[in-house]
């Protein structure tokens, strides 16, 4: 599917213009509800690096059965059980990483005893995944693709347990005073990909205004001050509509001059744009929107000329300022903008109708 850009399409198709404009567009819904006075704000994770350690087998028992009605009874040593393997499940009740641990360890299996009786079995580890997450080995090779529900990926599998001297009983060999021990199980590092992050992102500079942004059209609370610094991890706010329609909308770390070359671990900030289907350019008008629009989209075609290419439309925030109201207006001669301030809330209703046509344009 070729992606276009939708401030374009809305400037030539009159028709789409009416729909923006018009009761087709649902219409956003603001939640009554307070938002939590929580201490603990919630970001959102999307890659995660994980080590899976599988469970060893448990060790065969050596053991000879005395009866009390005869001495040498023969060998009676069990079995060891199996370790547990470590697996990942794709599955929709999930959306992020963050319930995932660095180390996920497996059990061991139980060891033999005597009387024939066999070790436990250790249970296996199924660690939930979102749909679509991408699993990566140590050497960045993609070794599985987690697209449908319930589908598995054994990370490492545990190690067989070892046999009894019961097994080892022949014709020859009668009293056999041998056992295996447990296999090893295996450990191994991965990395987790979330393929689709958010329907629509935040992306500008630092400082632009995206916590805040999110903070007044969402219930997520990313953190917000009144002195300049950027968000390092990304945080994920829920829109909904009054045709029960949810589109998830992310507040991306800020890009700086030079991303691509991953200045300011700019690598890393733009792999989460890469997980956005579409994006919003959030420019601050007080502070040069032209250059930061110019910026923005370089770094982005340096990065991938595909992603350069997804449905995208430019806004320009802060315009309650004398300064932002001049830029903004000197960016509408130029390009189609829209005019924003996400503190007062200002023009934030038509920008929600526009978010739910690029979400209506590519789902």
């Amino acid at each position: 599917m070729k992606f276009i850009n939708l401030l374009k399409v809305i400037s030539i198709v009159p028709s789409q213009i009416a729909r923006c404009y018009s009761k087709e567009v649902p219409k956003a819904l603001r939640s009554l509800k307070a938002k939590s006075t929580r201490n603990t704000v919630q970001y959102y994770i999307d890659s995660y690096r994980i080590r899976a350690v599988a469970g060893n087998g448990g060790d065969g028992c050596i053991s000879f059965l005395s009866a009390w009605c005869k001495d040498q009874a023969g060998p009676d040593g069990g079995d060891g059980g199996h370790g547990g393997h470590v697996i990942f499940k794709a599955t929709h009740s999930v959306k992020s990483l963050n319930h995932c641990k660095t180390v996920t360890q497996a059990k061991h299996g139980e060891k033999g005893y005597n009387k024939d009786c066999n070790g436990k079995n250790a249970e296996h580890v199924v660690v939930p995944v979102p749909l679509g997450t991408i699993i990566k080995d140590q050497s960045g090779r993609m070794v599985a693709d987690l697209s449908t529900e319930g589908v598995m990926f054994v990370a490492a599998r545990g190690g067989a347990g070892g046999r009894g001297n019961k097994f080892f009983l022949s014709d020859t060999e009668q009293a056999p005073d041998v056992a295996e021990l447990g296999a090893q199980g295996e450990t191994h590092t991965y990395t987790l990909e979330v393929r689709s992050m958010a329907h629509v992102g935040l992306l500008g500079a630092p400082n632009a205004g995206k916590s805040t942004l999110l903070r007044a059209l969402t219930r997520a609370r990313p953190t917000v001050a009144a002195y300049p610094f950027t968000t390092l991890r990304p945080h994920i706010g829920m829109v909904p509509y009054d045709d029960y329609e949810q589109v998830a909308i992310a507040d991306l770390p800020g890009l700086i001059p030079g991303s691509h070359k991953n200045y300011g671990l700019g690598i890393q900030f733009l792999q989460h744009v890469e997980r956005c289907r579409g994006l919003v350019f959030l420019l601050d008008g007080a502070d040069e929107p032209r250059r930061q629009y110019d910026t923005l989209s370089h770094e982005l075609a340096q990065y991938s000329e595909q992603l350069a290419k997804r449905p995208q439309c430019v806004v320009v925030n802060k315009i309650d300022l004398p300064e932002g109201k001049r830029g903004f207006e000197d960016m509408k001669k130029k390009m189609d903008v829209i005019g924003i301030s996400a503190k007062t809330g200002l023009n934030l209703a038509e920008l929600l109708r526009i978010i739910r046509v690029m979400y209506d344009e590519n789902s």
